[in-house]
């Protein structure tokens, strides 16, 4: 064999060696089903740059991603198995672990609710505390979503029961927008855009602002885990490398939302996402930035913290015995941190 024609062999070896390297391990699963409970909302919007940038197709996926009205509808697509895995509220992972579901959440996009409790000035003129919604009707997201946690845990505050109020699910969008500003609803829990475009137009009056670490840290006494990717751990053990390509997807679109600037957002997300107005938008992306996650791992104490909100409002999470170390993992994103670190 001729010099020249070792020398041809070694350096194709080489580059196979290497383009192996950069293979993603063979998914068990590749095509999967993503339950998201409001994919417009900011509070989702690694999923949508994950999506559009090509990040999951990247990691070797072929994702279907259902959008509904909240977060407790994708969590029941999930318990029933139309979805493999849910775009959610951290808190789900413990509400579900006492009611005998093994959840576990793998990658963090969220690292405060984000989630603002407002009051309408029209029909609340006279409002003082968030005691002055007994009685009244506050929009949420779905009944049983994180925007009705956080309601309730502030009337919680105060001394009052989710009883003495009415709950109703006004959706993350326009529907949202319409129930405010014709007076269909007193307060409001819910997360940007909606929450931009109602403070734009002052058709709400922020009470309580989740958006701001430093506050989200001070209502619930600790850093609050917000949106995530969570699964059935009995998924995760029979498909861990499918696992892998979601957490490194959702890793890299953590990563580049913060570098990202108002014009690459506008360019990247759908339009409908934008209300109509890229100037509110633009003012929810700045809003939420800092809330969320830049690397995809969960705050130590966050579990706990989480617990303990849910407790003060739900006397059965109270009085459950909860295995906190099995609702999320990290093992996903510092792999995944390996592949594309921070820099």
């Amino acid at each position: 064999m001729t010099l020249q024609r070792r020398t041809f062999i070694t350096a194709a070896s080489l580059l196979a060696s290497a383009a192996q390297a950069q293979t993603p391990d063979k998914l068990e699963k590749p095509q999967l089903t993503l339950a998201v409970g409001g994919k417009n909302l900011l509070y989702y919007l690694p999923v949508t740059i994950a999506e559009q940038l090509g990040y999951f197709k990247a990691e070797g996926l072929d994702l279907k991603i259902v959008d509904f009205a909240g977060g407790s509808q994708a969590l029941r697509a999930l318990v029933g198995g139309s979805a493999e895995v849910v775009s959610g509220a951290f808190e789900h992972t413990i509400n579900m672990q006492v009611k005998g579901q093994r959840l576990r959440a793998i990658v963090l996009m969220g690292r405060a609710p984000q989630i603002v409790l407002g009051i309408n000035p029209r029909t609340l003129a006279n409002f003082k505390t968030v005691a002055d919604l007994k009685g009244k009707k506050i929009g949420v997201t779905a009944p049983g979503s994180s925007t009705h946690v956080m309601a309730n845990f502030a009337l919680a505050k105060v001394g009052l029961k989710p009883s003495d109020v009415s709950i109703i699910g006004v959706g993350t969008g326009n529907g949202a927008v319409a129930a405010m500003r014709s007076g269909q609803i007193d307060a409001l829990s819910n997360l940007d855009p909606v929450i931009s475009l109602l403070t734009r137009s002052n058709d709400l009056k922020i009470v309580s602002d989740t958006r701001i670490v430093a506050e989200a840290d001070k209502v619930f006494s600790g850093p609050m885990p917000a949106a995530c990717l969570y699964l059935a751990q009995s998924f995760i053990d029979k498909h861990p490398n499918t696992v892998q390509a979601l957490a490194t997807a959702i890793v890299r679109a953590n990563q580049w939302i913060q570098k990202a600037g108002p014009g690459d957002i506008i360019k990247t997300v759908p339009e409908t996402y934008l209300l109509g107005d890229r100037a509110v938008y633009i003012d929810a992306f700045l809003a939420a930035k800092g809330a969320l996650s830049p690397d995809g791992l969960f705050p130590a104490a966050g579990a706990e913290t989480a617990r303990r909100a849910l407790a003060s409002i739900d006397p059965e999470i109270g009085k459950a015995t909860i295995d906190l170390k099995a609702v999320h993992t990290d093992d996903f994103v510092r792999a995944a941190l390996l592949k594309y670190p921070i820099k």
